[in-house]
Parts: structure tokens; sequence; C-alpha cells
């Protein structure tokens, strides 16, 4: 019989900030989790460890959790790492619900990455390691752009795609993205905490048409890192569904994440209905519109009329979507995003978001994708369902 795992402890550092290490980042994001569980480092039966860009731009290509967690006083427990380009995070999590479930609860998962290096080229680079490397040569030349990033490049014809064929306006798009920063401006932990207006998001300069800057997440370091144990405790969340799937290039992106979220729903014994907030995969505001009509909460064309109403906003009709700001607002830190979903979501959970609690909920998702297969499908999809106790 498949044991029940918990979420006991949660740490998360700020997002705005780029003067920390690796180390010091993932030291800080790990204490967090352990006193918020009542743990000390000695009590853990393993690490897992995510990081994406650590080998390119930190000089660490090996050993990141080792490496970057020798302050801790971890003792001799097993650290592994896991780099899923940015799905790293929820991959982690997956193998520690996995691990957790085979006896070496408490499990730590933690996420760390830094970014900004000064070395913009070489920080896309990495990210751009996220595709195959026999397919980027093909894809730099097909989507040449101003930006330099084959990925926004990708994103912006899904973009078209959206307005073509779904009837989404970029007026829908920049009231997303204002969304997205009017949350972040209620997480203290944001990488963006100033709210700006749907019409300072249109006119806010190009990255790759029609996408404007303010409708694309950033560079952001940061680190997060979660407690996982076997068994029930009150106010700890429980983990009802975790489910990855890996694309193969014979799907569309949006095709792989509504088969991946179809899987996860019959897992935890629920529909998109009775979700009451999602932490979701938006790179750009675009994005979370497309990813919302994919996972079921609204049919083709119908999440952007939703946002503008507000439906989806904190105190909205519907489902309450990135509460946290998301990858646009909150930050996209690669290998820690997958974390930082989950750390909003016990949060909420708990009911101790402060400024940004969605109404006591019951259900959560967390939705975290990474890499791209063949140009549309992606590498891979992570959802995570989270339940009350």
């Amino acid at each position: 019989m498949r044991q029940d795992v918990s979420i006991v402890g949660i740490g998360m550092t700020p997002m705005d900030r780029r003067d920390l290490t690796p180390a010091a980042m993932a030291g800080q994001a790990v204490r967090a989790a352990l006193d918020d569980a009542g743990l000390s480092p000695t009590d853990v039966g393993l690490v897992i460890s995510a990081n994406a860009l650590g080998g390119r731009l930190c000089d660490q290509g090996c050993i990141r959790g080792q490496s970057w967690l020798r302050d801790v006083d971890l003792g001799t427990t097993g650290i592994v790492n896991v780099d899923n380009s940015c799905a790293g995070g929820s991959s982690a999590m997956h193998l520690g619900v996995l691990a957790a479930q085979a006896g070496q609860s408490p499990v730590l998962v933690v996420g760390v990455e830094k970014m900004w290096t000064g070395h913009r080229g070489e920080t896309i680079a990495g990210i751009e390691d996220g595709l195959p490397s026999d397919e980027r040569a093909e894809l730099r030349v097909r989507f040449d752009n101003d930006a330099g990033s084959v990925l926004m490049a990708l994103n912006a014809t899904w973009v078209r795609h959206q307005i073509e064929e779904r009837g989404t306006t970029p007026h829908q798009i920049a009231a997303a993205a204002a969304k997205a920063r009017r949350c972040g401006a209620r997480n203290p932990l944001a990488q963006f905490r100033s709210p700006v207006t749907v019409e300072e998001v249109l006119a806010s300069s190009v990255v790759v048409a029609p996408l404007t800057r303010l409708m694309c997440s950033s560079f952001t370091d940061g680190a997060a890192a979660a407690v996982l144990s076997v068994g029930t405790a009150s106010g700890a969340p429980r983990i009802r569904a975790s489910v990855l799937r890996s694309g193969n290039g014979e799907l569309d992106y949006h095709d792989r994440l509504r088969e991946t979220a179809d899987e996860a729903w019959k897992a935890a014994g629920v529909g998109p209905e009775d979700i009451d907030v999602v932490e979701l995969h938006d790179a750009t505001s675009a994005e979370e519109l497309y990813a919302l009509e994919s996972l079921g909460f609204f049919s083709a064309g119908e999440a952007g009329a939703a946002t503008v109403a507000g439906d989806t906003d904190v105190g909205g009709r519907g489902v309450s979507v990135n509460p946290s700001g998301g990858l646009v607002a909150r930050g996209h830190p690669l290998g820690a995003t997958g974390i930082c979903q989950i750390a909003e979501l016990v949060a909420q959970l708990r009911g101790t978001a402060t400024g940004r609690q969605v109404h006591e909920p019951r259900l959560a998702a967390a939705v975290n994708t990474g890499g791209i297969m063949s140009g549309k499908d992606t590498a891979l999809v992570a959802v995570h369902v989270l339940e009350r106790t």
C-alpha cells in the first residue's frame, strides 16, 4: 500500500538579490525549512539537490549539493544531484516523494540557482542547454531575433497561435502580466514587488513580438527547500499526486501538458474544477493563459477574458493562479522554481500566505515544465497535487 507523504517544512530566499553565492542561498533555504519542520540537519535521511546552471556559471559541474551544503552540517547523509533544466526542482520533489515512501524519511529537497553573473550570453546559453545539442544550431537560425533567446522565440510562436486560433488578445496577455506583478507586490520574497498597469506592460520594450519585456520572466537568483516526511501531521499538507512525464517530440508542448495533467488529476482523484489554487509555469504571461486552458481550468480561448475579469486573482471567482507572482513576478531561478511553487502552495494551504492568502483552500496544484524536445514538445512536465490536512 502506498504511504502518504506530507510536507512538514519549507524555506525560500528573497528573489530580488544578486549578491549571494549558491552556497549562501542553499544554506539559507535549507536551514529555514529544517527549522520550520522542527528538525536538525542530522535528522535528514536523504538530500536531493536541484540546479541547472552551476556547471556553466559557477564553476561547479558536479557534486553541487555536496559542495554548496558543506556548512549545513548534514554529516554523511547521502546527497543526490538533479538537473532537469527548468523542471529540476519538481523532479527533485518527485524523487523525494519516492525516497520517503521507500524508507528514507525525512527527505530534504533543495533547489538553488545563480543566474546573475555578469555574463548574459553564458546565462542564455545555459538556459538553451535545455534543448538537444543537435537541434540548437538549426533552431538559432530559424528563430534568430534581437533578444538572442531561442526559447523566447519559441514562446512567441505559441503566442501567435493563441492570437490567431484562440482569439487571445495582447490586452488579455498584458492583464495576466499586470496580475502577476500585483500578486508579486503582495509577496515579500518576490523578485518584482511593484505593480504595473496593462498599459505599461503593452508599452514596455519588445522581446520577441508580440511579447514585451513585462510579459516575460527574468534571470533570477534564489533557492527553496522542502522537507518531506512519511505519514500525516497536523497542518502539514499531504501530496495526493506526483506525476512526471517526458516528451519525445511527438506532441506539441501544450498537448503534453494536457496529457500529463489528466494523469495527475486521475491519480489524485480530482478534477481541475476541484483545485482552489495553482502555481503554474508562466515563463511568459501568454503561457499562463495557454497553460490554464491546457490544464482544463478553462476552455480554449476563455482564460484571457477570465483574467481580465479578475476571476484568476486572489479573491476571484475561479481558481487562484500564481498568488506568489509566478515566474513573471516572483522569479524563475531555474532549478529552484518547482520547489518555489511548492513552498507557496504549502503556505496557502496552511493559511500563512499573509497579504495574498486564498480563502480556505483545500486542494492545490503545482505545474512545472523544463526543456524542449524537437522544437515543440517539452522535455519534462511535473504536476503535484497537494491537500490541506
